[in-house]
């Protein structure tokens, strides 16, 4: 469309709003199957602990540890893709590239000899999913004028991160079904006690684990096909954009700066024999959105000339302290979506029994299905987003942002206790419930703060910056799915799970005072946008 103007009143009860809710309402469905594919291996791990795949707990801490750390390098630059490439093509392709990590991921499934190197592949492709947020929100972002923008971008947010808990639901339920016949393969046994949305699955009962990856490519194929014929390129939006199979190359090629970084990063990080083991999870991050953005800005021609006009934003404080916040808020959300099912399983699935004067850690009969309980708190956290951008339109984005950070800090304390406890117990299962509440607390917080940093940001840029800080935002935030299982997995098995919750609960407390310091103080920079 060449000509897009939903501040003005008449352009939009005449054209916009119809064209805008049309491609919000197409991108939602795709988003949340972006969702799902990059987070599915918070699951899946459980599961192959349970069917008896051949791989430590930590190995199976790096599957989540990969998608989630090349999930948030992938929003790098995503972010600046809908400028150069055109909304509707970006999100075709980007969703459409889904396709083949979901079915390799099924097809490694098949076999519990598999070797890790190639559920580290699939794992690796899967963050593609993780990438498609920063473009979906840049997208939107331009569709509706600014009085509506929080509520529009919760409902797209919001409701594609019910990815994560679709995806938490949908999985351990296919896996109990045949539902592709003999095409998807033979079942496997299970040899622990596995569970679903309705209850516990007992030990030798057979999984069609590899049904996991399957059901996103089915459900995937009709969804691209929506977006290609129902969604619009706006030219007002992407200046930059030209023919379709241009736009195509532009995004392949900024995906694929991407993942070299990621790969190079992960090499340096992750322990012998998948990588050389020489930078700590943190160092790693910084490097990666380093060396990304220098090869972003490195790019020849025109698609370089627009990333440098993008890159403006760095060089506003504000750009800084959102991102920081919106780390304290969706990298939150994200982080303990990835980590909580295996931290579960870890923590409640073992207890501490005496073996010749020495504490062991054994199976506890009596452990909680982290397949039956770990959606909840994501389901909460996505189904809060659009009433959280809602309190935000009512009463400014950085007075609720100080709200949730506030209740952050006591519930992060309180389950890195909760944690302690239940980790140190001969009957871990007693402090579940308690635990299980203070994390649906968190996520709570963490979705609320999820819609008012969107309308913070909204209110502090125009269009065409709030696009990009939004991807940027977005992708940093998205660290979180990568340091958070790293962390807890860490401290989990140096017997100190509470560490982290402690660490995160520190981090918030420092998050309350910039967003006082920068947004609510007497004199601040902007008053509460």
């Amino acid at each position: 469309m060449e000509k897009w103007d939903v501040e003005d009143q008449t352009f939009w009860n005449q054209t916009g709003k119809g064209v805008a809710n049309r491609n919000l309402w197409i991108s939602i469905p795709n988003l949340l199957c972006g969702f799902a594919v990059w987070l599915m291996w918070g699951i899946i791990t459980v599961q192959m602990l349970n069917a008896g795949f051949p791989f430590t707990q930590a190995e199976l801490f790096t599957l989540t540890a990969i998608a989630g750390l090349t999930g948030a390098t992938l929003r790098i630059p995503a972010s600046f893709m809908i400028r150069i490439a055109g909304g509707r093509n970006t999100v075709f392709l980007t969703s459409a590239l889904l396709i083949p990590p979901a079915l390799l991921t099924g097809l490694f499934l098949q076999d519990p000899e598999t070797p890790l190197w190639k559920f580290q592949l699939a794992a690796l492709l899967s963050g593609i999913g993780g990438g498609n947020f920063a473009a979906s929100m840049s997208n939107i972002s331009g569709f509706f004028p600014r009085r509506q923008q929080g509520l529009a971008l919760g409902l797209n947010a919001g409701l594609g991160n019910f990815g994560v808990t679709t995806m938490q639901i949908l999985i351990p339920t296919v896996m109990t079904i045949a539902i592709f016949g003999a095409i998807a393969g033979d079942p496997i046994a299970l040899i622990r006690d596995s569970g679903t949305l309705i209850g516990r699955i007992e030990a030798g009962t057979p999984t069609y684990i590899q049904n996991a990856g399957f059901i996103w490519a089915a459900i995937l194929i009709p969804l691209v096909t929506l977006a290609w014929f129902g969604m619009n390129n706006l030219k007002p939006l992407s200046p930059d954009m030209t023919g379709t199979m241009s736009s195509f190359g532009k995004v392949l090629g900024l995906y694929g700066i991407g993942f070299v970084t990621s790969v190079i990063g992960l090499y340096l990080y992750l322990p012998a024999p998948t990588g050389l083991g020489l930078l700590n999870p943190f160092v790693a991050v910084v490097l990666i959105c380093v060396a990304t953005l220098i090869a972003l800005r490195m790019i020849p021609g025109r698609v370089g000339s627009s990333m440098g006009a993008q890159f403006a934003i760095f060089k506003d404080k504000h750009t800084w302290s959102m991102t920081i916040l919106y780390i304290l808020t969706f990298g939150s959300f994200i982080g303990f979506s990835m980590a909580l099912p295996l931290s579960i399983t870890v923590i409640f699935g073992f207890t501490n029994v005496e073996v010749d004067g020495v504490m062991e850690r054994v199976a506890n009969p009596n452990a909680p299905s982290a397949l039956t309980y770990a959606w909840i708190g994501p389901f909460i956290g996505a189904l809060i987003r659009p009433p959280g951008g809602w309190l935000s339109d009512k009463f400014g984005g950085s007075i609720v942002t100080q709200w949730v950070a506030a209740v952050m800090v006591i519930a992060s304390g309180a389950a890195g206790y909760v944690m302690m406890l239940a980790y140190q117990s001969q009957t871990p299962e007693q402090y579940f419930f308690i635990f299980l509440v203070l994390f649906l607390i968190i996520f709570a917080a963490t979705g609320i703060g999820n819609g008012s940093t969107f309308r913070t940001i909204g209110v502090i840029y125009n269009r065409e910056q709030a696009g990009p800080v939004l991807g940027w935002t977005s992708a940093v935030g998205a660290y979180g799915s990568f340091v958070a299982p790293i962390v807890i997995g860490e401290q989990v098995r140096g017997g100190t799970p509470e560490y982290a919750m402690y660490g995160f609960a520190v981090f918030y407390a420092l998050c309350l005072i910039l967003n006082w310091w920068f947004y609510l103080r007497p004199g601040a920079y902007i008053k509460n946008p």
